[in-house]
């Protein structure tokens, strides 16, 4: 066994039992894994808040601390790819298809199916639903990416180490990182990626399906969803063969313009002053009452804990499980940028983009619900969009290009998903060979597929809930030691210290 490739073989060798677990005895797989899910849920709730705000503080901290004026390599490097780039190739790979998938049925369920806040149908619900989708979707989703991505990109930029994230460690394990215990924390991060992308990549292909089953009566199948996974797997493998440079760039750049293109429609067809309204006031609440939802886990209220359990947890689990792809694929393209320009970025402009998203198509299905025209929240999550598009105006047109962007999205993902799980399984190759990345590539459909198989979205979300608990340690612990380096090395260049001025 190459010693390069150890981390391949290994971690293949665990997922293929799991994919033959799944086919074997799917239902006992389900029990299992959900019987674990609610355990994590229970046990770590407080956990995952407590975490994932310190880490949004540590982000906000070096947004204005002087470390920010620190490159992500040389002080006169220059970024690889045009900022416009860069935005659609970090938000394409971020959350492409979990935008589409939750922009109706996020809000519209909290409010007409299960609020947080346990009223649901009024005023006030209507104010919550925008509020949590923003809570779950904003700041604190991207600081976790800006951490693993920030961790990566200068470790390997400014101090010449491996790309990958056991070499973020270095600090913490010193020559360690280079024997077994780097090489299990890679192969978490491994599991952890190809489970969080596995998940998305299900969510792509029920929501294809739900699409063609409300325009066009196709049965809801998980042979069908098998297909379009099949079709998809096809082809972007075909972008990944083209390399980062050309497929990757070319579909982010693709996606910005579909998705804007879709907004554009939702946004002057639908209540456009009722949109504008919300963004409004619940950027207002969503600022005003950001620390409190922070911390939030409701201890005497098992209605409202299970609430937060099965959107917020499930959340910031979903985020960690997919931050060490996300977060190695941001590294790759953000060489150059300074600390304080990469952070605000990432951290500021995704979310300003997630805020407008949701009130449009969150907006607009609730409008429908609220005002009696439809009910959206009586449909499948799959279909709410759907719903949503056939009444307003061009239907069919919004349905399909929302389709269209769905697949790009999905081979976006699948692509950055294959490019990256390259890199780590071949001690931070920037090429990786194609061999390699086809094999993660046609590993990543096949789970998706025999999750779905096994128990459908909720064996999708139970399986990433699971990954994402061990690898948030190794989060921690990548936090801790990028704040330490910075530390030394803001120290030997002399910044943050007062100059006297001559008497």
């Amino acid at each position: 066994m190459k010693q390069h490739y150890i981390v391949f073989y290994i971690s293949i060798f665990i997922l293929s039992i799991l994919v033959l677990t799944g086919i074997v005895i799917p239902d006992t797989l389900e029990t299992f894994t959900s019987n674990i899910q609610t355990f994590i849920s229970n046990a770590f709730g407080w956990y995952y808040l407590i975490l994932v705000t310190i880490l949004l503080g540590i982000c906000l901290f070096l947004m204005f601390s002087p470390v920010g004026r620190i490159k992500l390599g040389t002080q006169d490097e220059k970024p690889e790819f045009s900022t416009p780039t860069w935005i659609a190739m970090l938000f394409s790979a971020g959350m492409g298809i979990g935008l589409v998938f939750y922009g109706s049925a996020e809000p519209i369920s909290h409010y007409a199916v299960s609020s947080p806040t346990g009223e649901i149908g009024t005023d006030q619900a209507i104010k919550d639903a925008l509020r949590f989708t923003f809570f779950h979707w904003g700041i604190h989703a991207w600081a976790i990416y800006a951490i693993v991505a920030l961790s990566i990109a200068y470790f390997h930029f400014r101090h010449k180490k491996l790309s990958l994230i056991s070499a973020t460690l270095q600090p913490i394990f010193g020559d360690r990182v280079n024997g077994i215990t780097g090489k299990s924390i890679d192969i978490f991060s491994v599991l952890a990626t190809v489970l969080g992308v596995a998940t998305s990549l299900g969510f792509g292909a029920v929501q294809i399906n739900g699409g063609l089953a409300y325009l066009f009566e196709l049965s809801k199948t998980v042979w069908i969803q098998f297909i379009i996974i099949a079709v998809v797997t096809v082809l972007f493998l075909i972008s990944a063969w083209t390399g980062l440079g050309k497929g990757i760039k070319i579909l982010s750049n693709a996606n910005m313009i579909l998705a804007g293109a879709l907004l554009f429609l939702m946004f002057v067809f639908g209540p456009t002053l009722f949109i504008l309204n919300l963004l409004t006031d619940t950027i207002g609440a969503y600022i005003q009452r950001i620390p409190q939802m922070s911390f939030r886990i409701s201890p005497l209220d098992e209605e409202i804990r299970g609430w937060i359990n099965g959107w917020t947890i499930f959340y910031w689990a979903w985020w960690i499980a997919w931050s060490p792809f996300v977060g190695i694929f941001i590294a790759r393209v953000s060489k150059g940028r300074s600390i304080r320009e990469f952070v605000f970025y990432v951290l500021l402009i995704p979310t300003v983009v997630v805020f407008i998203w949701f009130s449009t198509f969150g907006g607009s299905a609730i409008s429908l619900e609220h005002n009696g025209i439809a009910k959206i929240s009586t449909l499948s999550p799959e279909e709410s969009l759907f719903g949503v598009f056939s009444n307003y105006p061009l239907p069919l047109l919004t349905s399909i290009k929302a389709m269209v962007l769905i697949g790009s999205f999905f081979i976006t993902s699948a692509d950055s998903g294959t490019y990256v799980l390259g890199m780590m399984t071949t001690n931070g190759s920037h090429t990786p060979d194609n061999k390699i990345k086809f094999t993660w590539g046609i590993l990543l459909s096949t789970i998706a597929a025999v999750l779905l198989y096994s128990g459908g979205l909720q064996a999708l979300q139970n399986m990433m809930i699971i990954a994402a608990l061990p690898f948030s340690i190794i989060i921690a612990l990548m936090a801790f030691s990028l704040i330490k380096a910075l530390r030394k090395e803001a120290k030997e260049l002399g910044i943050g210290k007062i100059k006297k001025r001559p008497v």
